[in-house]
């Protein structure tokens, strides 16, 4: 992995999860801050559900109470991130309405007993358990999550209060959505006569000889399905095509903006350029920051082998001060300066008192000189032989280690901010002293060290290989033109032809895009792109929109309305459905009234052949494939040891049957009552797994309006 890709990964890094509102961060920060609205107008219905309106303020403060514990978990929100955040709310809001619409039917409740058990019992949330969890025993604290709680409930901050219910609140409706999966589950029944019958059925086994006229015997082209036809098979099955939200597709064509060859050329020579003044620069960090370095400047050290770029021993060979490059690292043309080198654990312990400074990471601190005066006489009482143990139980304003005594096990480099995590791996085993971070002042000891490699202290200058003014000129000009002289889709498409096909440029399609969609496939991420499309109408060019390192000039060739899909939306699907079934139709005209089978095959000019072994329970036969109105005719007890009188239009093909033999196998001791508690135990498991929350939304009524928001 790239220098580039680690710091992208550490800094930058976001993963798609389900966020639930942690109470055990470093320190409790404030996850409603901005309450004001940044919506204008008088609408504020962000949608509906079963008629309950969501207001675009609530829904704001929830995506931005997700946002700020994705922030406290070192996550950087940028506008995708924020995207998936918007869409998780709205899951959660959907799945929270619907669920405590049917608790309340049922008349479920929680009781503060239960709430207290949930918190406190045998399986607390994994949050809560690692906590308060002693990594010495490995027991759970009880007592001290319990009186957590309390002082947050007893002198707790309004907004950290307003966390803590919103968390219990989060608690109780999965605690009571369980208590409705397993209400729903247990309804699981099979009759005895059920299996029994089940049981016989699977016992039969047939054998059959027939004649498969297959459908590639008649030309696609010689069957035509017509728009008519398809609006009658969408009618006849309006389920299988509802559509819940509109959507639409786009013809465009992209204008390439990415850096030339020139422009590379050009961050080449700028890093070179640096190379010297880098060198002899006494301030590392402040020379990145003064030259606008891509990358950030990282103060601490990192072992050998935690460094992954392919010219990691050049870097190292340096004497310090040395600078290496520039070479090209992804995107960026980097210089790595080796500042220093020195043998280090990989692994760090240590116990740690936090008297918290007021600031950013914790506004209910004490001031600056006071908090100095508090850790100093902490350090003093320690050093004078009292217990750190106690004293961390205390005064420490770290929840996440107080109640462990202050200590945190085993951490790797880089985890800690950076003046903790110096005094962490660079003084020896057995150093106390206090330090100053961000959070405040701490009283560190060393309590052990592991893993000694040699370690490497680099700063990178980096510059991203960027598209020069005059490169991006050039696209947005040849896109502006084109969208100029293209106001409609027959000029578009005509304008194409002729100017832009010459010269190599595609003209691609998108199609499905939904107004609540960040993304487009082949385009790119652009919530602006998408909004964009559905501000236009059909028929309508957009201006150029920049996505990425294309312009794109877009014009919108459908809309799709929610309801039924249209014809064209449909015909990729019932096109070949039809086409069999009107093939099916001439076939068994082709056929006439069936009488034998050496008739059959006489007429269609295919082989008879026979299917033996043929089950019930619907397997594969090496021979049939799945052919269930086939295997349906065999088993039917007016069929056998007869020619079936009305062909079977399958899969593959139009078949006509003869039942030659239905046979029993012996079933030998079955016992039914082991197969009933079976089978319910399966369908209670496959509940489990499969929320009822699908059915209950198809069945919802709900107005999406997130689009007019965001």
């Amino acid at each position: 992995m790239s220098v580039i890709q680690q710091i992208r990964d550490k800094y930058a890094r976001w993963a798609v999860v389900a966020i639930a509102l942690s109470l055990l961060g470093f320190i409790l920060m404030d996850a409603f801050a901005g309450r004001t609205s940044v919506f204008g107008g008088n609408n504020t219905t962000l949608g509906s559900i079963n008629g309950k309106k969501i207001d675009v303020q609530d829904f704001e403060q929830r995506v931005k109470a997700q946002e700020t514990v994705a922030q406290q978990q070192g996550y950087n929100m940028g506008d995708e991130s924020r995207q998936q955040i918007i869409q998780s709310v709205w899951n959660g809001e959907i799945e929270r309405n619907l669920l405590q619409s049917e608790i309340d039917k049922l008349g479920l409740a929680i009781g503060s007993r239960e709430i207290n058990d949930i918190l406190f019992g045998a399986n607390p949330p994994q949050d809560i358990k690692q906590g308060f969890t002693d990594p010495q025993t490995g027991a759970f604290n009880t007592a001290a999550a319990q009186q957590y709680f309390a002082q947050l409930r007893k002198s707790g901050t309004p907004e950290q209060k307003a966390q803590m219910n919103e968390y219990l609140e989060n608690l109780e409706l999965q605690r009571l959505s369980e208590k409705y999966t397993s209400l729903l589950s247990n309804t699981s029944y099979y009759a005895k006569w059920f299996v029994e019958k089940q049981n016989v059925d699977n016992s039969l086994m047939a054998n059959v000889s027939y004649v498969m006229v297959p459908y590639a015997t008649i030309s696609d082209s010689a069957v035509k399905v017509s728009d008519a036809d398809i609006q009658a098979y969408i009618n006849d099955h309006k389920e299988d095509f509802k559509q819940e939200e509109e959507s639409r597709s786009i013809n465009y064509v992209t204008f390439n903006a990415s850096p030339s060859g020139a422009d590379s050329v050009a961050v080449l020579n700028q890093v070179a350029g640096l190379k010297a003044a880098f060198a002899g620069s006494t301030d590392a960090q402040q020379f990145l920051t003064q030259q606008g370095s891509t990358l950030p400047y990282f103060d601490g050290y990192l072992g050998a082998s935690k460094i992954q770029i392919p010219v990691k021993d050049s870097i190292f060979a340096l004497p310090n001060g040395g600078v290496y490059g520039p070479y090209q690292d992804n995107n960026s043309f980097v210089l790595a300066k080796k500042l220093d080198a020195k043998v280090l654990p990989d692994s760090a312990k240590v116990r740690h008192i936090l008297v918290g400074v007021a600031g950013q990471q914790n506004p209910a601190g004490l001031s600056d000189s006071a908090a100095r005066k508090r850790i100093d006489s902490i350090a003093l009482a320690i050093k004078n032989g009292a217990s750190f143990d106690s004293l961390a139980k205390k005064f420490s304003d770290d929840p996440g280690s107080k109640d462990k005594g202050g200590v945190y096990d085993y951490f790797p480099q880089g985890q800690m901010v950076p003046q903790f995590n110096a005094f962490a791996f660079e003084k020896p085993v057995g150093s106390r002293d206090v330090v100053k971070t961000d959070f405040g002042y701490h009283l560190i000891e060393v309590l052990g060290q592991k893993g000694n490699e040699m370690h490497y202290k680099i700063a990178y200058l980096g510059k991203e290989i960027v598209p020069s003014q005059e490169t991006d000129n050039a696209a947005a000009n040849a896109a502006n033109q084109f969208a100029g002289d293209s106001r409609s889709l027959e000029a578009f498409n005509s304008n194409y032809d002729k100017n832009l096909r010459p010269k190599g440029y595609n003209r691609l399609l998108a199609a499905d895009i939904k107004p609540n969609d960040f993304a487009v496939a082949g385009i790119g991420n652009s919530r602006s792109f998408v909004k964009a499309v559905y501000s236009a109408g059909k028929g309508d060019v957009l201006e150029p929109q920049r996505v990425g390192d294309n312009y794109i000039v877009a014009v919108v060739t459908s809309i799709e309305e929610a309801g039924l899909a249209s014809v064209a939306k449909a015909r990729e699907i019932v096109e070949p459905i039809l086409r069999n079934k009107k093939k099916a139709e001439q076939i068994v005209a082709k056929l006439g009234k069936i009488s034998t089978l050496e008739a059959v095959s006489a007429a269609a000019g295919q082989p008879i052949q026979v299917a033996d072994s043929l089950t019930f329970n619907g397997a594969r036969n090496p021979n049939l494939g799945y052919e269930y109105k086939v295997v349906g005719a065999a088993f039917n007890p007016a069929n056998k040891g007869k020619v079936v009188p009305e062909a079977l239009d399958g899969q593959a093909g139009v078949y006509v049957l003869k039942v030659n033999n239905v046979s029993a196998i012996a079933q030998g001791n079955i016992d039914v009552a082991s197969q009933r508690q079976m089978l319910e135990m399966q369908a209670r498991q496959q509940m489990m797994y499969r929320s009822p929350l699908q059915a209950l939304r198809k069945s919802a009524d709900i107005k999406d309006d997130r689009a007019k928001f965001y």
